[in-house]
């Protein structure tokens, strides 16, 4: 028959991961006969893969995966030596080795350091945790900052007996704000990095490398603390030598994280520049602007999900703020205080909540001297005539030209590569409902 292929004709394939597939034939007696190669592999470096990367490695993470933990290897492996450093002066603080030391003595004082870190655990996860995922980089990097100040008190508190107590419950106390900021933007980032909902492999792959740096830094100790045990001036060089390292490491790991979701400063940085070039950042691009420290923060502040009870305080004002379009959103600009606040319809989904971020935002970058299109130009120089308190007619413009510069702007989001059905965005839970009022059509 035409077109039949023969008992040794290619019939099947097979990969494994992203590696090169092998085909197989069928043997004149009707077993499969495969192709050499494209399993996993064996040898040591593919049981170290196995052991210590997330199952499926490099396709089932991100592609900032591999940069970021060999940083972050690194700056593990300098913070071991520190914190070595650091508990040996506490442990002199306390007065082991001293046969003079008081044993209630050093139990009150590590009671007191214990009881002090627990507190200040408590309120910095009250007073900043729902700002943890907005920022991660930025809260991992000032951890990583803080530990290092906090081993610094430990190191000196020996030399400031009288202190000493007060000095290691203020350590304590860092350190511990350093776990809850340490620990929930490690999670951030995990959740970012997994990419075939393996978030468990990644993390518990993640903690096999924490282990197995720190078991280095622990050998590595073992050789250097019997020669700074003596010498304080050779301890402190030591010290700063290793922090050094530890935050050069943290940084440059930081830096490699490449994240496709918006926060307010990658959000406010893409739209600046869509509208002074008319072209989206990529991911990779606004991540390498993204200020890790210092911040990028607008003009006006923003303010997502406020109450509508805060926004508006008469009938006349609701009219005002609900004039002009029928957006599940409420937004109003105080002139007085600088901020755009913004009241969500309990219908808002994550689109909405991102076209409201940028709205706001778009006000925001309208006050800052870069060049505009001409449109923009008009709308910015009718801002900064406006008289104090008549921003309503400025808010309902914006609404105009929103309508139609977003749907441009989103479709160039989605098309290199920005994830737009979620968002990092700092929201509160004020949700609220009002009339619609009909648009006018001119």
């Amino acid at each position: 028959m035409s077109g039949s292929r023969g008992p040794a004709a290619l019939r099947c394939w097979e990969r494994f991961g992203s590696g090169s597939p092998r085909g197989c034939t069928v043997a004149p007696d009707g077993s499969l006969c495969w192709e050499a190669g494209g399993g996993p592999g064996r040898g040591l470096r593919t049981a170290l893969t196995a052991v210590f990367l997330p199952h499926g490695f490099p396709d089932s993470v991100s592609p900032d995966y591999l940069p970021y933990q060999l940083w972050d290897t690194v700056q593990a492996f300098a913070s071991s030596l520190t914190g070595s450093l650091a508990t040996q002066a506490v442990l002199q603080g306390v007065g082991v080795g001293d046969a003079a030391a008081s044993v209630s003595a050093a139990t009150i004082t590590w009671l007191l350091k214990d009881g002090t870190g627990m507190l200040g655990r408590i309120g910095f996860a009250w007073l900043m945790g729902s700002k943890l995922d907005c920022d991660a980089k930025k809260w991992r990097l000032f951890a990583d900052v803080l530990n290092d100040a906090a081993m610094f008190l430990e190191i000196v508190a020996p030399a400031f007996p009288s202190c000493f107590t007060l000095i290691v419950c203020v350590s304590s106390l860092a350190k511990c704000i350093v776990g809850v900021a340490g620990g929930a933007t490690r999670a951030a980032l995990t959740m970012h990095q997994a990419r075939r909902d393996n978030m468990a492999d990644v993390s518990a792959k993640d903690g096999s490398q924490e282990t197995l740096v720190n078991l280095a830094g622990l050998l590595v100790s073992l050789l250097l603390l019997p020669l700074v045990s003596e010498r304080p001036r050779l301890s402190l060089a030591a010290f700063f030598l290793f922090t050094a390292l530890h935050l050069y490491a943290n940084y440059r790991a930081v830096r490699a994280v490449i994240m496709e979701t918006f926060n307010e400063t990658r959000l406010y940085l893409v739209l600046k520049h869509f509208i002074q070039w008319g072209e989206v950042l990529t991911p990779p691009s606004a991540n390498r602007m993204e200020p890790l420290w210092t911040g990028c923060l607008p003009a006006l502040s923003l303010s997502l999900g406020v109450a509508l009870h805060s926004l508006v305080s008469s009938a006349f004002e609701l009219q005002q703020v609900s004039e002009g379009h029928q957006q599940p959103y409420l937004l109003r600009w105080n002139q007085c205080r600088g901020k755009i606040q913004v009241t969500l319809g309990q219908e808002a989904s994550a689109g909405v909540i991102l076209r409201a971020a940028t709205h706001g935002l778009l006000l925001a970058a309208l006050l800052e001297d870069v060049p505009l299109t001409e449109e923009l130009e008009t709308l910015r120089g009718q801002i900064r005539a406006a008289p104090e308190g008549d921003s309503w007619t400025i808010v309902k413009e914006t609404y105009q030209i929103l309508d139609k510069l977003y749907p441009k702007f989103l479709k160039e989001l989605q098309a290199v590569g920005w994830e737009t059905e979620h968002h990092l965005l700092e929201v509160d839970e004020w949700r609220a409902a009002w009339p619609l009022r009909e648009k006018k059509i001119l």
